[in-house]
């Protein structure tokens, strides 16, 4: 694909591409041993910034809910987030990239078969200010037993401390948090299939149609699989336009 001068700049007007980069989804993004982001988003970003010819910047945020909210304010040129119509009235998506579920956490101690079986019992359930699933959860039913919290560890120990019955969120890390409580596990099944994309600013035309094109020619060649299964995620996970 051509990238001309004038792509460039609706891309990234500063002359630097300046990506926010979501550290709330420690599938997608985390940080090595001395603090650098490491992971699929960051992979993804530099990629984009080489097929363009531009140099790159990470802001990094803590939670999804503050990548979003930053949407109007000019700190950020590209985001990864899962699409949600709410964030759509300010963000533009691409198609989805990769899939991820959502799944509920049961704290040890309490009997419940499955996921239905949770939402039914109306036992409290921890989930993250701002987050996909947090926005899918509160328009479903079950959505008053809802407790939301900061971020993932407000959410653990609000489990640990028996203060809710239960966390939504991303399965993979609540599995491995699972791993370190004896008698406790990821109900079946999950609540939600997660869909992450690329996203930007409304109202970036020649911008959005080029990230959407990007984005589908690393599905179709497998460079994305790839990236997804360094970062051990499996290349099934990749969703090819």
């Amino acid at each position: 694909m051509s990238v001309s001068d004038a792509l460039r700049a609706e891309y990234a007007p500063s002359g630097v591409l300046r990506v926010a980069l979501n550290h709330g989804n420690r599938v997608l993004v985390g940080r090595d041993g001395v603090g650098n982001a490491r992971g699929i988003t960051v992979d993804l970003a530099h990629a984009l910034a080489q097929a363009l010819d531009l140099p790159l910047a990470f802001v990094e945020k803590e939670r999804a809910v503050d990548v979003a909210a930053s949407a109007a304010h000019d700190t950020w040129d590209i985001c990864f987030l899962a699409v949600d119509p709410t964030r759509a009235e300010v963000i533009d998506f691409t198609h989805p990239y990769v899939r991820i579920e959502g799944s509920y956490l049961l704290g040890a101690g309490h009997v419940v078969a499955d996921a239905g079986a949770l939402v039914a019992s109306g036992l409290p359930v921890a989930t993250v200010e701002g987050s996909a699933y947090s926005l899918h959860l509160a328009r479903q039913s079950g959505a008053e037993a809802l407790v939301v919290v900061p971020d993932l560890s407000a959410a653990l120990a609000a489990l640990d401390a028996g203060e809710v019955a239960a966390i939504a969120g991303i399965r993979q890390p609540l599995q491995h948090e699972a791993d370190k409580r004896p008698g406790t596990r990821v109900l079946e099944p999950p609540f939600m299939e997660i869909r992450q994309a690329m996203g930007m600013s409304s109202g970036r035309l020649d911008a959005m149609a080029h990230l959407s094109g990007f984005l589908a020619e690393m599905a179709r060649t497998g460079r994305l699989g790839e990236i997804l299964m360094k970062h051990g995620v499996s290349a099934s996970c990749a969703v090819i336009p």
